[in-house]
């Protein structure tokens, strides 16, 4: 089972301690042996799910949007970031060079298709910009990848 992870950034500390939550139980509900988890490892739930495959004993793939990617992301995780890509058993790229939304959509778009299963930490609103977690969802459903929304009830960005 090859599963992907797209969402929300700059999540509040209880909705974060949540969602992470929600994410350990739904990566420990797959066989390790069959999952291939598929992330961008950005902080936040990227990361969390990419962190949850390893510890779960399954396989990580990690899609890179551009050359600049990991230098755009904040530089506290940056040791979080090289620890997963090291624990990458293949690793995707774009060809693109800078770290801008046309580059997380086109990563998120090459995820996707190497999905069999999105999972979505998404509070159902729409993107807050192009590349979002509402344009990846509606990628995914545009081409018949299903997709499992994991936002806790109540909660709010």
């Amino acid at each position: 089972m090859r599963v992907g992870i797209t969402g929300h950034r700059g999540l509040g500390a209880d909705v974060g301690r949540s969602v992470r939550e929600m994410i350990v139980a739904a990566v420990r509900a797959y066989d390790a042996a069959e999952l291939v988890g598929v992330s961008c490892i950005a902080d936040g739930p990227d990361a969390w799910f990419a962190e949850a495959v390893v510890e779960h004993g399954g396989r990580l793939e990690v899609v890179v949007p551009a050359v600049g990617y990991r230098d755009a992301l904040p530089g506290w995780h940056h040791a979080a970031f090289d620890a997963l890509l090291g624990k990458a058993s293949a690793t995707h790229v774009t060809g693109m060079d800078e770290s801008t939304p046309e580059a997380h959509m086109a990563g998120s778009e090459i995820l996707v298709g190497l999905a069999d299963e999105l999972l979505a930490v998404w509070d159902g609103e729409p993107a807050r910009g192009f590349g979002g977690t509402a344009d990846v969802v509606a990628y995914a459903e545009r081409h018949g990848t299903p997709v499992r929304i994991l936002w806790p009830a109540g909660a709010t960005r």
